[in-house]
């Protein structure tokens, strides 16, 4: 069960995001994928349940119309229930944004004296599902359905010098994204993915080059 003191979104410059589209989507057929994308998140290190959810209209600039906190652990909404209730309100310029906790190896520094260890965090990952005319298109870009995982300092831990330890824990978490992300496209039923950083660089390229796997 995710404390909710600890769970939180990571505000760092380098966001990472996983981009999902879908051939002649109409915003009919958006719940369902929603729901798909959420149910897959708990056999990949995630919860089975949503722990909030919001539903914004016609851009990013306008305040959210509606607005849910379930809460952590069992006190989340499951999936389908927590889709039904905001896309009640169903438009071709909404976004509809839910929040599901994920965790992942994170190292922990000591400080005072202390040693440095690796501990499974929680952090909460936002899935959000745009209607076609929500922020005058942005679904072309971001995709029908975006996973923001908040920052990529999990997969990469550049500022530290890693062991044998704390490199297989950055493995298992890049594993851990590669495989919630392949399950995401297949249960969904996306024809098309993306996953990709804020600052457009190459994720693969980052993670060989911090593992010393680069030329």
């Amino acid at each position: 069960m995710l404390a909710a003191r600890r769970l939180k979104l990571r505000e760092m410059a380098d966001s990472l995001y996983l981009s999902l589209w879908y051939p002649n989507l109409r915003v009919a057929a958006l719940p369902d994928k929603l729901t798909a994308a959420l149910g897959a998140f708990a056999a990949h290190g995630g919860e089975a349940r949503v722990y909030a959810s919001t539903v914004w209209p016609v851009s990013w600039s306008e305040p959210p119309i509606f607005q849910r906190v379930y809460g952590p652990g069992a006190r989340g909404a499951e999936p389908a229930q927590a889709v039904e209730e905001a896309l009640e309100l169903l438009h071709d310029d909404y976004a509809y944004e839910f929040q599901i906790g994920w965790s992942l190896w994170d190292l922990e520094r000591g400080g005072g004296g202390l040693d440095d260890r690796w501990v499974r965090e929680p952090r909460l990952v936002r899935v959000t599902g745009f209607g076609p005319l929500f922020d005058e298109g942005a679904y072309e870009q971001d995709g029908h359905i975006r996973v923001d995982f908040g920052s990529d300092a999990a997969f990469l831990e550049e500022d530290a010098d890693l062991d044998e330890v704390g490199a297989r824990h950055v493995e298992d978490n890049l594993r851990q994204l590669v495989e919630l992300a392949g399950a995401v496209e297949k249960e969904s039923g996306a024809t098309a993915r993306l996953l990709w950083s804020e600052l457009g660089e190459s994720l693969g390229a980052r993670l060989a080059a911090r593992l010393g796997l680069g030329n």
